[in-house]
């Protein structure tokens, strides 16, 4: 195949191209035992069980007083019951002392209900005098008592395997005695960036900072990979060839540039001749120069040149590739309905991905167009909406365009743009992990 004389002729469609993706690529099977401390973000590998249960004993769940609930039987506002005040534990105690018949016992809200009491009387249903508390409000067995294992039972699972470890899950782990889990392995991806002009500093003319290898590397690690950032490759077929080899035992090989059909763009044809291409170009904007083939069963994702056409694919392809190959749930992005500030075009049937800023109010806020949707009495409905505002309508080498902006809207590939006030959901892929 010489993609340099057929172009594309034909694109795919973004979501065939993802389900090719995922058929090549084959999730790892390699684990580790990680302490709880540092297994934030992490994917389980395995079922978690709770060991202990939570609340390990029986707990008052009100400030008052620790009772026999049928000690308080029939009492009220007018016939308060009677009860002798049992001494406070010493602090040296360990274990609180216990409550007999008509006695209660001062306890807070956490401590341990004391041996012989079963319910708790709310210290605002009560008054004490000297030895004396009388209780004005009867109590049910189990009252005001938050009984051990209440929260969390133990050996109740908790979580399965794949599930991505978030802040809270590490609290609720050592709570029930879980000190360490067995996770998968961050997967390794290689970013091999590509192009003669590129430099990493002090760039004379005619030449580029490399960016594009850094910020892929950059979204790897934030999305959950391993990432090793390589030296610029240039150009040319046989260190192409050696680039892509040296990295074969990768979970996945991402490159930058060369990914098009000019006459430097050499990589679809140098994968083509150690494995397969599967995908090159898809039908989406900016970025359709984007493909991906299999090496030896190692899948290679090519991402374009241009700043913002590889930020875009590389969420789009690499995100995914990431997430399956480390057994991550690839969840949604996260999105603000917002108005559109101007009209945004797009070409029939191609994915489009026009980035936005969002101005969310104050005095210098943008008007909402007279086209926003009202309801019957003539009030705006999108009032209270942010204005998303396109940063650029074109350009995928601007790469101010997208690191300036909150997000991007989508438009469908059955829709030729959306229309000025028209209302739009802005993904905010950048706060996705």
């Amino acid at each position: 195949m010489d993609v340099r004389e057929s172009g594309f002729k034909k694109m795919t469609r973004l979501r065939e191209a993802r389900e090719r993706l995922r058929e090549a690529l084959t999730p790892h099977d390699r684990t580790e035992t990680v302490p709880l401390t540092t297994a934030g973000g992490r994917a389980l590998a395995s079922t978690v069980t709770a060991r202990r249960e939570v609340p390990h004993y029986d707990r008052a769940a009100m400030d008052g007083f620790a009772v026999r609930a049928e000690d308080t039987f029939g009492a009220g506002d007018r016939s308060p019951a009677i009860l002798r005040a049992k001494e406070p534990p010493a602090e040296t105690d360990d274990d609180p002392p216990a409550v007999g018949p008509e006695e209660a016992l001062r306890v807070h809200t956490g401590s341990e209900i004391p041996p012989g009491a079963d319910a708790v009387v709310m210290v605002e249903h009560t008054d004490t005098h000297r030895d004396e508390v009388e209780v004005f409000d009867a109590v049910a067995e189990g009252e005001n008592v938050a009984p051990a294992g209440e929260d969390v039972a133990s050996g109740r699972t908790l979580y399965e395997p794949g599930h991505r470890l978030r802040p809270s899950d590490i609290g609720l782990l050592k709570s029930v005695g879980v000190d360490e889990v067995e996770c998968y392995q961050r997967p390794e991806v290689a970013v091999t960036p590509t192009g003669e002009e590129l430099v990493q500093r002090d760039p004379a003319p005619g030449e580029v900072i490399e960016t594009n290898g850094l910020t892929v590397a950059q979204y790897v690690e934030r999305w959950g990979g391993k990432a090793t950032y390589r030296n610029v490759v240039t150009d040319d077929h046989s260190s192409l060839r050696a680039a892509i080899e040296r990295d074969l035992v990768r979970d996945v090989i991402v490159t930058t540039g060369g990914s098009s059909v000019g006459e430097r763009d050499l990589l679809p044809e140098v994968i083509d001749d150690l494995g397969e291409v599967l995908v090159h170009g898809v039908a989406l904007k900016p970025g359709h120069p984007v493909g991906f083939g299999v090496v030896r069963e190692t899948p290679i994702i090519m991402l374009p040149g241009y700043p913002v056409a590889c930020i875009v694919n590389a969420v789009q392809f690499l995100r995914p590739a990431v997430k399956w190959s480390g057994h991550y749930p690839l969840d949604s992005h996260p999105t603000t309905e917002a108005v559109l500030g101007r009209k945004v075009a797009s070409e029939p049937g191609v994915r489009t991905f026009a980035r936005v800023r969002l101005d969310d109010g104050g005095d210098e806020r943008t008007a909402i167009p007279t086209s926003a949707t009202a309801d019957a009495e003539g009030d705006t409905l999108d009032a209270d909406r942010p204005v998303a505002e396109p940063t650029r309508a074109s350009g995928a080498g601007v790469l101010s365009s997208v690191a300036l902006a909150d997000g991007w809207v989508v438009v469908p590939e059955d829709r030729e743009g959306f229309a000025e006030g028209e209302r739009v959901a802005v993904q905010n892929w950048e706060w996705s992990p």
